[in-house]
């Protein structure tokens, strides 16, 4: 894990859906998950970097389906220059959206990730940061995941606390991987040149 990592730019604020983080069906420890991303988006949002709130659109029947109880984000949204939401259909945040555009046009190069699922949405966007040339941080205790069933003959259940650190370890060396979201650290964005 590393310490004392640079400011980043933007903040990448995965999935926080009420089907995931609230009620019978929330994520284990979800609470404290919630008082650990609370405090990084405000602190994002004072620092003047870019907030950026990923929406999954889930298949018919599914408990983040548009429309159902489950599919609004849970944290309060700013919608401004420098906070937007962006809705996906598929994990990676930046697959069939305007995610990259948005942020190189704000003139970000590095950023946070935080939200759920660790090995699906969460990995999946922060790999295609890194991929696209972002620097990349992502806080141990800002994300998280269910446990994984157990697969008789195969293995025993996962617990949850296990896949997110096996997500994270999947990432290879490139991420910035940080013990606490509160060591996190932002800035605004550098300005974009005018192009003549």
């Amino acid at each position: 894990m590393t310490r004392n990592v640079p400011p980043v730019e933007a903040l990448i604020v995965v999935d926080v859906q009420s089907a995931f983080v609230a009620g019978g069906e929330a994520v284990p420890a979800a609470d404290e998950l919630l008082a650990r991303i609370r405090p990084l988006v405000e602190r994002a949002r004072a620092a003047g970097a870019f907030v950026v709130h990923l929406q999954n659109d889930g298949e018919p029947g599914t408990s983040d389906e548009p429309g159902t109880p489950g599919w609004p984000l849970h944290l309060p949204v700013v919608p401004g220059p420098r906070e937007v939401v962006r809705r996906k259909t598929v994990d990676d945040g930046f697959e069939e959206t305007d995610l990259e555009e948005l942020l190189r046009s704000a003139g970000v190069g590095s950023l946070a990730v935080c939200g759920v699922m660790s090995e699906m949405c969460v990995m999946a966007t922060a790999r295609a940061a890194l991929e696209r040339g972002f620097r990349t941080v992502l806080p141990h205790d800002a994300h998280a995941t269910y446990d994984i069933p157990a697969a008789p003959g195969i293995a025993d259940e996962v617990p949850a606390a296990m896949a997110s650190r096996v997500a994270e370890w999947a990432l290879g060396d490139e991420v910035e991987i940080v013990a606490r979201a509160a060591d996190v650290l932002f800035v605004a964005p550098r300005a974009v040149p005018a192009l003549g």
